[in-house]
């Protein structure tokens, strides 16, 4: 199944609902959310930096993760960004494929 690290920051009313229920309630939220659309949780961390929180999902497919994506984002309480991750397996893969590539100016 494919992972995505979903990397998400707190707007003010999200930091505020941290405060009010804690992390662990945080994490409960997003492994139901995720449950509905098939996926479950690898990991969540919270951080510090420009990151409030990391969250490695397995979903089936690009729109799946979209789909909870939307969802997040619709809410107004934490933007995220998410990144598809390879396996090594994949990249052995990607490296296997035959590509021809012209840089700009050659």
């Amino acid at each position: 199944m494919p992972k995505f690290l979903v990397q998400g920051s707190y707007t003010e009313s999200g930091t505020k609902g941290l405060l009010d229920k804690g992390g662990s309630a945080r994490r409960s939220a997003v492994e139901d959310v995720a449950r509905q659309l098939g996926c479950t949780i690898e990991s969540m961390y919270f951080a510090f930096g420009s990151d409030d929180a990391y969250t490695i999902i397995d979903a089936s497919d690009n729109a799946t993760i979209a789909a909870l994506s939307l969802a997040v984002a619709a809410s107004g309480t934490v933007t995220t960004k998410t990144v598809v991750l390879l396996t090594p397996e994949d990249l052995d893969a990607a490296a296997g494929k035959p590509v021809t590539f012209q840089p700009p100016g050659v």
